[in-house]
């Protein structure tokens, strides 16, 4: 169902101040071909109504020639702002930056955070950004699983389905997704609520089962047979299966670069206003798949690069998977047990 301007208006308000905006402050909105318009207009309304002096930059898509999808997560390297120093000095100038693109997983935007820039990603459809708008709750209970997470050296995931991998960890920095920018140089997506951390290099070991309704993204599907990867040394060395299995292998190999097999992130969602079902109500092209990645309880593992943490491992090939039922243990403690999220104690508001 549509949402009015007026509502959308109102759920840019409260992320935007819950992201510390203050009035004099610049707003960059970093817009593409895909931008959703209802998105953009009601950005820069309430941008301005907050006091802000707001900019739009807007840039030409790229990599449509050599994806597979028109999913903006199917092919990721270079971006319009590679070898763009205009519309890098513009974006790192600003105080924040509300992108309405999608600048994942390059060096831009890791440069323009280390600026001080704050930097939200906002690419879901407006009624799914409505609908998850975040809340210092959110940031609260991601900051308790997150003290957890900091202080493990193992992560253990099981499922009834026959998953049973060890992973490493402690090498690389955490990822705390709770949907707002509150902090200098601080990257967050809305909607979200998940937390990540990459694995060690390398120490990546065990059976995943991908089970039938588990989800492969970017593809936007529900599995229809079981898929079974076995990881070797932070690699999925096997992929096998059905019919399933076959499209994944076949997606992967089309990027003829063995990073595509690597181990990326891997994490838990913490989002209980997200719903595993959601994907199955959308047309492919709508939607990034945000409610399967953030949905309470799941297991999700990625396949592809770590550049966004500071490793050096490079592909243009990113798969999420949201796996349902799974057990996750840090240093034998659980934190979620077959696929729920355990109940925490939530960390003192600030």
């Amino acid at each position: 169902m549509a949402i009015s301007d007026a509502d959308m208006v109102e759920a840019w308000k409260k992320v935007l101040t819950l992201s510390k905006l203050k009035q004099g402050e610049v707003v960059t909105v970093l817009t593409g071909a895909a931008t959703h318009p209802q998105t953009l207009s009601t950005a820069m309304i309430a941008a301005r109504g907050m006091g802000a002096i707001v900019n739009r930059l807007d840039l030409p898509p790229m990599n449509g020639e050599a994806s597979l999808s028109r999913d903006a997560l199917a092919f990721v390297g270079d971006t319009p702002l590679t070898g763009n120093p205009a519309g890098m000095a513009a974006l790192k100038a600003s105080d924040l930056v509300l992108d309405l693109m999608l600048l994942l997983f390059s060096p831009e935007q890791g440069e323009i955070l280390e600026s001080g820039t704050r930097m939200l990603l906002a690419v879901e459809p407006p009624e799914v950004l409505a609908r998850l708008v975040p809340t210092m709750e959110d940031k609260l209970r991601v900051k308790a699983a997150a003290e957890k997470l900091k202080a493990a050296k193992e992560m253990h995931v099981t499922s009834a389905a026959g998953t049973d991998i060890r992973f490493a960890i402690g090498e690389y920095p955490l990822l705390e997704e709770y949907g707002f920018v509150d902090a200098p140089g601080r990257w967050d997506h809305w909607p979200s609520g998940f937390l990540a951390t990459w694995p060690n290099e390398g120490k990546s070991n065990g059976t995943i089962v991908i089970d039938r309704g588990d989800i492969l993204l970017p593809q936007k599907s529900y599995t229809q047979d079981k898929i079974v990867l076995t990881v070797k040394d932070g690699y999925a060395v096997k992929v096998e299966g059905g019919l399933d299995a076959e499209l994944l292998r076949d997606y992967m190999d089309s990027f003829n670069d063995p990073e595509a097999y690597a181990i990326s992130h891997i994490g838990w969602g913490l989002q209980d206003r997200a719903r595993w079902s959601v994907l199955s109500l959308y047309d492919r092209e709508q939607t990034i798949g945000m409610d399967a990645r953030a949905f309470a309880g799941n297991f999700l593992f990625s396949l592809g690069p770590n550049t966004e943490a500071g490793g050096t491992r490079n592909t243009p090939c990113h798969i999420d998977i949201p796996l349902r039922r799974c057990s996750v243990e840090l240093d034998g403690v659980p934190v979620t047990r077959d696929g729920k999220v355990l109940d925490e104690a939530p960390l003192a508001a600030e």
